[in-house]
C-alpha cells in the first residue's frame, strides 16, 4: 500500500502494564501491520464522484477538487490494523502473532483454518497441549468465536521461562478474523489478567510528564471523560454524554469511537470549524475515502481534537490532544494520482473508546497497582519534525459534575430493577401454583383428582 510521504510510520506502540507484584521490567516489542489495500480490487472506481467544495479549496490545485471513492470492504479500522506481539506456543514451538487488547480479558488463539489467517495453532502437533474438554464462547462488540479450553507452554520474547497457561483455542468464528489481519490470536489485558508478567515504565520512550487519570471501575480500563474540544471550541455537552455506558482505553480498538450524540456533535464542529459543510456524509460515516491529488496535505483543513480526562486530584483535569495527522488517516493511492484518506473516528453504541487513533500519539501506562492510566507524549508521534500530539494541564474541573461516569451510576439501579422484576415473576408463578393447588377437588367416589395441576399424579 502506498502512503502519503508525510504519513507517520508507526510500527510500534509502547504500552506498559504495571503490577504490584512485578519485580522486573520486561519490555516486549509490539508491531503494527498496517495491512495491504489493493485499490483495483477494493475500490469501486467507476462511480468516482468529483465534488467542488464551496467556500474553501479542499486541495491546493486551482479547482479545489476532492474526490470520494466508495469503500467496498470493511474499512472501519479493524482490518489490517492491530498491535501484536510474537509468541511461541506448544512443544515443539509454533510461532503466532497475538493481538494485544486492553479491552478484553481472554487469551485465545486460532486452532483451525480460516480464510483470513495464514496459519493457526495445531494442537495435535503439540505434545504438551492438554484439553480440558470444556467449551467456551466469547462475543465482542464486533465479532465472536467459539472453541475449547486447554493448557500448554508459552514463550514470549524477552521474558525468561516457559510457563504453562490456560489457552482458549478458537475453532469457529464470525467477524473476528478480518481480511488482511496479520495476527492469529488475542491476548486480553483487561481485568482479570491471565498472567501478570509485564510491568514498568521506560522514560526514554516519552517526553514531558506522565499524566494519570483514575480507573473508575476494574473491568475494562474505564476512565472518566469530562469534555471534548474541536479546535479550541468546547462541545458543551453534558459530561455524562461522553461516559454513556462507559469510557475506556482500549488498544484492541483501532478508531476513536464516540457515543452517537457526541460523534454527531464532533462531525458538526469539524465541518463548521473547517468550513467544509459540503463534505460527503459517506466520509464521516466510514463508507467513503476522501482523495486529494498526490502531494497535497489535507490535514491543514482539519482542527485538532482534545479529550479532557479527570486527574488523580479529583478537582483537576488534563487534556490529551491529537492533530488531524492522527485521525485523517492515509489508506491508499489510486493510479499514482490520488492519495486517499479515511476518517479515524466512528460512532459507537457501546460507549466511548479511546483506541489506536488516539493512543498512537502517546505512551500509555496501564497501572493496575495504583488503579490509574497514564498518558505522556510519545517520542514517535512526530510528522515532518512536528509533534502531532500534546498534553496540557492541570485545569480546574469545577465547571463539570463531580461524577461524570454515567455508566457507573446506572449499573446499581439497573441491577435492582432486574432483581425486582425477577422477584415479581417468581411471585406470579407462585400465585399460579397456589391457585392450581386450590382447585383440587374430591369426586363422588372419594378419589382425589388433580387434573389441573402441573404435575399429574393420582393418590389411590
Amino acid at each position: 500500500m502506498a502512503y502519503h510521504k508525510g504519513s507517520i510510520p508507526f510500527r510500534a506502540l509502547f504500552i506498559m502494564l504495571c503490577f504490584g507484584m512485578a519485580k522486573s521490567l520486561y519490555t516486549i516489542p509490539l508491531k503494527i501491520f498496517i495491512g495491504t489495500f489493493n485499490s483495483s480490487l477494493d475500490l469501486d472506481l467507476t462511480p468516482m464522484k468529483r465534488i467542488q467544495a464551496s467556500g474553501l479549496s479542499l486541495a491546493s490545485d486551482p479547482a479545489g477538487i476532492v474526490n470520494f471513492l466508495d469503500m467496498v470492504t470493511n474499512l472501519q479500522g479493524d482490518s489490517g490494523r492491530g498491535y501484536y506481539m510474537e509468541m511461541t506456543l506448544g512443544t515443539p514451538g509454533q510461532k503466532l502473532n497475538i493481538l494485544v487488547d486492553t479491552g478484553s480479558s481472554n487469551f485465545a488463539v486460532a486452532a483451525a483454518a480460516h480464510p483470513f489467517i495464514t496459519h493457526f495453532f495445531n494442537t495435535v502437533l503439540s505434545s504438551t497441549y492438554q484439553s480440558t474438554g470444556r467449551g467456551v464462547a466469547v462475543k465482542y462488540t464486533q465479532g465472536n468465536w467459539e472453541g475449547e479450553l486447554g493448557t500448554d507452554h508459552v514463550r514470549i520474547p524477552s521474558i525468561p521461562g516457559t510457563p504453562t497457561i490456560n489457552i482458549a483455542t478458537i475453532l469457529s468464528s464470525n467477524g473476528f478474523f478480518l481480511p488482511g489481519v496479520n495476527w492469529q490470536g488475542i491476548l486480553g489485558l483487561a481485568y482479570p489478567l491471565l498472567a501478570q508478567v509485564m510491568g514498568g515504565v521506560e522514560p526514554t520512550l516519552y517526553s514531558g510528564s506522565m499524566w494519570y487519570t483514575p480507573i473508575k471501575e476494574e473491568w475494562y480500563y474505564q476512565v472518566e471523560v469530562l469534555k471534548l474540544e474541536v479546535g479550541d471550541q468546547n462541545l458543551n455537552l453534558d459530561c455524562k454524554e461522553y461516559n454513556q455506558d462507559k469510557a475506556i482505553v482500549d488498544s484492541g480498538t483501532t478508531l476513536l469511537r464516540l457515543p452517537v450524540n457526541v460523534f454527531n456533535a464532533v462531525v458538526e464542529a469539524i465541518s463548521r470549524t473547517s468550513l467544509i459543510q459540503d463534505f460527503t456524509s459517506g466520509f464521516w460515516g466510514g463508507t467513503k475515502l476522501a482523495c486529494w491529488l498526490k502531494g497535497e496535505t489535507p490535514w491543514r483543513f482539519f482542527p485538532k481534537l482534545s479529550i479532557y480526562l479527570r486527574a488523580t486530584n479529583n478537582s483537576q483535569s488534563f487534556k490529551i490532544s491529537i492533530l488531524p495527522q492522527l485521525y485523517i488517516q492515509p489508506i491508499t493511492d489510486v493510479d499514482g494520482r490520488l492519495d486517499c484518506f479515511r476518517f479515524g473516528i466512528s460512532s459507537s453504541a457501546n460507549g466511548l473508546v479511546i483506541g489506536a487513533t488516539v493512543m498512537e500519539g502517546f505512551y500509555v501506562v496501564f497501572d493496575r497497582a495504583e488503579k490509574r492510566v497514564g498518558f505522556a507524549v510519545s517520542r514517535c508521534a512526530v510528522n515532518g519534525g512536528l509533534a502531532v500530539s500534546e498534553i496540557l494541564g492541570p485545569f480546574s474541573s469545577a465547571d463539570v459534575a463531580s461524577d461524570c461516569a454515567a455508566g457507573g451510576l446506572l449499573k446499581e439501579p439497573l441491577l435492582w430493577v432486574i432483581s425486582y422484576a425477577l422477584m415479581a415473576v417468581c411471585a406470579v408463578v407462585l400465585l399460579i401454583l397456589l391457585l392450581l393447588l386450590s382447585c383440587r377437588h374430591r369426586d363422588r367416589s372419594g378419589e382425589i383428582t388433580d387434573e389441573s395441576s402441573l404435575v399429574r399424579h393420582r393418590i389411590k
